[in-house]
């Protein structure tokens, strides 16, 4: 709201008093509203509109209001456009934090890798015996682990285990042989060959058995496998078939089931 009064003096002082929700001013034109320039620019700049060209011209106030308004206008402009800039710049200080957080998960997953590599990740080896079994599920916290006998079908599943193995270093891939490993496979419940017992944090957390959940037939691919390993939480997989919501809840249960009502799966 604007209140102009006629001036005593010859250079005439224009107040504008604002209202808004937070603060009340009061000072030569403090604040502005945008559409009011607009429509003044707009008479401005229409020849036809000679009111308004007769209006400046008999009211100097009118044309020095027209002047400080766009003044001010720009001066707001110039402020806004200077602090987005600050925020879209980050300072020296800003960018250095973030160099060192960077810096720091850098050397965290170069650790990580390393004792990953020492512990047999990265490849897909065999484990000679039951002990060297235990052994290699309490040094990783993700294990995949292959129950096989010689045979095509665990031929098959050897062939993606190596591809997965070399993709996939956060997790052990590993085949124990199942007629030379006769506590695991009794305790484990192992019936099926291949099986795959899938050990997150030194328990068997699922099993993927024969090539039910991948087929069906031994044609299947590696990545039907890595997305079957992706929904266990065995694999960081980030890929759109790990988004997919899949059953496998009954899956889990028809395998504990088959297994046995015991805790010995664990």
């Amino acid at each position: 709201r604007c209140r102009f009064k006629e001036p005593q003096s010859p250079e005439p002082e224009i107040y504008i008093l604002c209202f808004s929700p937070s603060v009340v001013l009061q000072h030569p034109i403090s604040f502005v509203s945008l559409n009011w320039i607009s429509l003044l620019n707009s008479n401005n700049d229409d020849p036809s509109n000679k009111s308004h060209r007769s209006l400046t011209m008999d009211n100097p106030i009118q044309e020095i209001l027209e002047k400080q308004l766009l003044t001010v206008a720009k001066a707001m402009e110039d402020k806004l456009d200077e602090e987005i800039a600050s925020l879209e710049k980050p300072d020296e200080d800003d960018l250095e934090v973030l160099r060192e957080r960077r810096l720091q998960q850098m050397k965290k997953m170069a650790e990580k890798r390393k004792r990953w590599m020492s512990h047999g990740h990265g490849e897909y080896s065999e484990i000679p015996s039951e002990k060297d079994f235990f052994a290699a599920v309490k040094a990783s916290e993700r294990v995949v682990c292959h129950f096989y006998r010689e045979n095509w079908p665990c031929k098959v599943m050897d062939k993606h285990m190596s591809i997965l193995a070399k993709q996939h270093i956060e997790t052990r891939f590993v085949k124990i042989q199942a007629e030379k490993s006769p506590f695991l496979a009794e305790r484990l419940k192992i019936v099926v060959l291949p099986t795959l017992a899938l050990i997150k944090n030194t328990k068997v957390d699922d099993y993927v058995v024969g090539f039910n959940e991948l087929g069906g037939k031994d044609d299947f691919s590696t990545e039907d496998l890595e997305e079957r390993l992706a929904r266990a939480q065995v694999i960081h997989y980030e890929g759109e078939s790990s988004l997919k919501p899949k059953s496998t809840t009954q899956t889990r249960r028809s395998v504990r089931q088959s297994a046995a009502s015991d805790s010995d799966s664990e």
